[in-house]
């Protein structure tokens, strides 16, 4: 394996090859025009433009409006490097100049700067392909927000169509001050799985509650009982997320409705735990209906949209000694698992390696101004993902294409 020194100035120089307004252009360009989960179509044409241009052999509409570029140079190792192309269902209030146009939507997740890095180090590696030898395919996978798009992707043959990889990489923009890397070997996010309650009641007359059997009221005793099971039946050693994410029932102010809905979402790191969780959820929701006399029992639908995201520790070893070389000793840091979630571990298939990793991009003066006196405060305190807030400090961009470069040459310098 070449040295990290060696990939770090090999990485440098592939990078600094780039030109670094054409890439915030694109940035700027995706943040101004995002596009939900399985609706990134001009999203997913735009790197599609970059990979032709660059020398790649691409396939578009995979698993819906998936994106693969192959650049096969030499014979090595594969290296799979994936970004994602969707944005939320957000308002926009940055404020910022090139704010999203599309009423409701926003990349408040930072996929826009995600697939900036790719589209830079794919160019950089293209650019550079005399100093490596092996095959690089750049993988743009939808509908990452929704749990779908990787799953979508795999079922459209991602595994049998594209050269089978060595490695796979990808990365995350996050908050905290801007220009840090976190690597976590092992356990890195957590598995995810959304929860659909329907509580059946019987609907009548807000004046005669006594001939009816309120779904409303016994939905909320399910909300404040499931917080029981995480303080009384989940040890405090398990890293365990319970969400009532939505609570819907009933049309007008005067009428006890029928039903209510709930949807849950649970964030778990130990498959025994989230058994052990889902199995109580069932055991609340049913019981907190035959007290209530409810006619019909209680539906309870799960869907596991997310897996664990388990790093290979030798792997991710590596890319961190890379890391540290083009950022400096002290910009790599281990922050432990997260309760975030993620879809990329389904790209790899069964038995290929993997490692995923964050790069903060708080701007210094959100950062300085955020009340605190250490980081977990201030880190609380600033716009993170999802949040109408979010905006990245662009000064991050050269660097999140290094950090996606310097890890592909792990393996393919030669």
């Amino acid at each position: 394996m070449t040295e990290p020194s060696a990939v770090a100035r090999l990485s440098r120089d592939l990078t600094s090859a780039l030109k670094a307004d054409d890439l915030e252009d694109f940035y700027r360009d995706l943040h101004r025009h995002p596009e939900t989960a399985f609706r990134e179509h001009r999203t997913a044409g735009k790197l599609a433009g970059r990979l032709r241009s660059a020398g790649y052999r691409v396939a578009e509409g995979v698993g819906g409006t998936g994106v693969v570029g192959v650049l096969e140079n030499r014979d090595g190792p594969v290296v799979w490097l994936r970004g994602d192309l969707d944005a939320l269902p957000v308002t926009e209030a940055t404020g910022l100049e090139y704010a999203s146009t599309t009423a409701g939507v926003m990349h408040a997740c930072g996929h826009d700067l995600h697939l900036t890095w790719l589209a830079g180090a794919a160019e950089a590696l293209a650019a550079g392909r005399a100093t490596w030898s092996g095959t690089l395919v750049v993988v743009g996978q939808p509908a990452e927000e929704v749990g779908g798009g990787a799953a979508a992707m795999v079922r459209d043959g991602l595994h049998e169509r594209f050269p089978r990889p060595d490695a796979l990489f990808g990365q995350h923009v996050t908050p905290g001050p801007a220009g840090l890397c976190s690597h976590t070997p092992g356990l890195i996010m957590s598995a995810s799985d959304d929860l659909d309650v329907v509580v059946h009641g019987v609907g009548g007359h807000g004046s005669r509650p006594e001939s009816t059997v309120d779904p409303v009221v016994t939905a909320a005793y399910i909300v404040t009982r499931l917080q029981a099971v995480l303080a009384r039946e989940v040890a405090a050693r398990d890293a365990v997320v319970l969400t009532v994410g939505q609570f819907h029932a009933g049309t007008q102010h005067n009428i006890i409705p029928a039903e209510a809905r709930l949807a849950l979402n649970l964030r778990t790191q130990d498959p025994r735990v989230r058994e052990r969780v889902l199995a109580a959820v069932r055991r609340t929701v049913e019981g907190e209906c035959r007290a209530a006399g409810c006619p019909v029992d209680p539906e309870i639908s799960v869907r596991s949209g997310f897996p664990n995201t388990v790093n290979d520790a030798e792997l991710d070893a590596s890319v961190a000694a890379v890391h540290r070389q083009v950022l400096g000793e002290g910009a790599v840091f281990d922050f432990g698992p997260a309760m975030g979630s993620e879809d990329f571990a389904l790209l790899a298939p069964d038995g290929v390696p993997y490692a995923y990793w964050f790069l903060t991009s708080t701007p210094p003066d959100v950062w300085r101004a955020a009340p605190g006196d250490d980081l977990q405060q201030k880190l609380d305190r600033v716009p993170g993902n999802h949040s109408p807030l979010f905006a990245p400090d662009p000064s991050v961009l050269m660097p999140g294409v290094l950090t996606l470069v310097s890890a592909a040459l792990t393996r393919l310098a030669s």
